[in-house]
């Protein structure tokens, strides 16, 4: 008896482990907006109505490290359009890696003081949520999970959460100090390695850090890949593509080990081009909850 009861244990513990809270996300379909200028076409709001897209992620600047004046915008949004009705807008910044390498302590407070500015004269009402991204490693970890300390506390000055991107490497290392995390299952390959394997996607290259999804402390919903990468290699402009099968093999692999992650779905990222390169049961595999 007491043999079976400390087996039991054991399995209990084992499955608590690897338990998650229940899922803060609603079944929900979310888009990237990653260009310089807002504005949608009819084929981007058809889009965006036939698949219930109800949250756009929009690249506001990027913040890059300028030799003389620091971390500076760069790439300002523009807004053509305005921010349709019902939708649930996130300005995003990218910031450089390079920028947490020279620790500002000032730069948080600007950043989301220029978010808001924006907000104010672009009239974008009702914003909630400020995401940051960036492709912190090991060496800028401490420094940019302080910076997003920062952040975080400025952004509920203002009346929002704040969101992090979350890369498949920096998966091994604590979690960072948000709200939750987007996990961006796109860029994942080598593009020296591009006759072997698809640098966008390829879920060879995705399998090894399957093994941290469920002790990752950070609630995550995922970002997959609908546009086209061009590099010239020797003078030949090669093209790369996700296929459409592979992204459904990752979603697969990674909601098996991660439930939370067939709740928000986002694809990267919405323009007409990119809507076009795959036909409607495509996307309605991807938006498949």
């Amino acid at each position: 008896m007491i043999r079976k009861s400390a087996l039991l244990w054991t399995v209990l513990v084992l499955l608590g482990c690897t338990s998650h809270q229940p899922s803060p996300f609603a079944d929900e379909n979310a888009a990237y907006y990653w260009r310089t200028d807002f504005v949608l076409d009819s084929a981007e709001q058809a889009f965006m109505k036939q698949y219930d897209i109800r949250t756009l992620y929009c690249r506001y600047f990027d913040v890059v490290l300028d030799k003389e004046h620091g971390a500076i915008p760069n790439a300002t949004l523009t807004f053509t359009s305005a921010v349709p009705d019902g939708i649930d807008f996130v300005p995003t910044v990218f910031i450089t890696e390079a920028c947490m390498h020279q620790p500002d302590d000032s730069l948080a407070v600007r950043l989301v003081r220029r978010v808001v500015q924006m907000n104010e004269t672009n009239d974008v009402k009702g914003v909630k949520e400020l995401q940051i991204d960036c492709d912190y490693t090991r060496r800028s970890r401490e420094t940019f999970y302080h910076f997003l300390e920062q952040v975080r506390a400025e952004a509920r000055r203002h009346g929002m959460q704040l969101s992090t991107t979350i890369r498949l490497h920096q998966l091994s290392m604590p979690a960072p100090p948000a709200d939750y995390g987007v996990l961006m299952l796109y860029n994942t390959g080598d593009p020296q390695r591009f006759d072997e394997r698809n640098p966008i996607l390829d879920l060879r290259d995705v399998q090894p850090y399957l093994r941290h999804l469920n002790g990752y402390e950070l609630p995550l919903c995922a970002a997959y890949p609908v546009f086209l990468w061009q590099r010239e290699v020797h003078g030949v402009y090669i093209e790369h593509t996700a296929e459409a099968s592979e992204i459904l093999r990752v979603k697969q692999a990674v909601e098996q080990r991660r439930d939370e992650l067939r709740h928000r779905i986002i694809t990267y990222h919405l323009s007409e081009e990119n809507i076009n390169r795959y036909n409607t049961k495509d996307y309605e595999a991807f938006y498949h909850h």
